[in-house]
């Protein structure tokens, strides 16, 4: 361009209460990750390293509910969050990440399986008994052995959950009404009338919105291509 504006980024930021914007999303973003990833990666846990009857048939039923599309269980979520008084809260986008997501357990637990129960380092020992021997608990096993080895996969979640939650625009335009609690999807949103669009401050909240998420990926690339291809090299 012949002339470059970079006030239209401070004008479109001081339109809407953008920095309220900012806070939820950044707050509904932490909360959600950090729930999936300690739940998911304790009932992958699970999955991968205890051996009980009807595992495989649990973990079956697990697998299908990613068939059912979020439309169909929309109207039951909202009439049950609206039961326990949650709409127009940032609730019903945080409590249910705390419950695990059967995409996230399945990437976990094949992580998980990839782990020899007989690995440490260049010693062959059952790594897992040695920690029993030493007063280890289950909890503290899965908390201070699996954990720290779990590193990238958790990683990669964490990153995934992240990009969703971040540009989730369907969940808190269902169960948001005030202003006060919406998120920079919908601040973004609200540039786009009926009659009219407002193109240029939508586009600088954008440039803004896409801004994190680039930095995460680039930060945990790495740790991304580690968390896919498996535990170990």
């Amino acid at each position: 361009p012949a002339e470059w504006h970079f006030e239209n980024f401070i004008n479109a930021w001081k339109s809407q209460p953008f920095g309220t914007y900012l806070w939820n999303s950044i707050l509904v973003t932490v909360l959600t990750t950090v729930g999936q990833v300690l739940s998911c990666s304790l009932v992958a846990y699970g999955f991968a390293r205890f051996n009980f009857k009807g595992k495989n048939i649990l973990f079956m039923i697990l697998l299908s509910t990613m068939m059912i599309p979020w439309d169909v269980t929309m109207i039951p979520q909202y009439m049950e969050f609206n039961l326990f008084g949650w709409i127009n809260t940032l609730k019903p986008l945080i409590v249910p990440a705390w419950f695990g997501s059967a995409y996230y357990v399945f990437l976990m637990r094949q992580f998980l399986m990839g782990i020899p129960k007989d690995f440490l380092d260049t010693a062959r020992v059952d790594f897992e008994e040695a920690a029993r021997i030493d007063g280890a608990n289950q909890f503290q096993i899965y908390w201070k052995i699996f954990m720290p080895i779990m590193k990238p996969s958790l990683i990669l979640v964490g990153v995934l959950n992240m990009l969703t939650v971040w540009n989730d625009y369907l969940g808190p335009l269902i169960f948001l009404q005030d202003r006060s609690k919406y998120t920079l999807a919908l601040g973004l949103a609200s540039f786009k009338g009926v009659h009219s669009t407002q193109i240029i401050p939508m586009l600088c909240i954008t440039i803004i919105m896409i801004i994190p998420p680039i930095i995460i990926f680039i930060i945990a690339q790495k740790y991304i291509v580690e968390g896919t291809s498996g535990s170990i090299k």
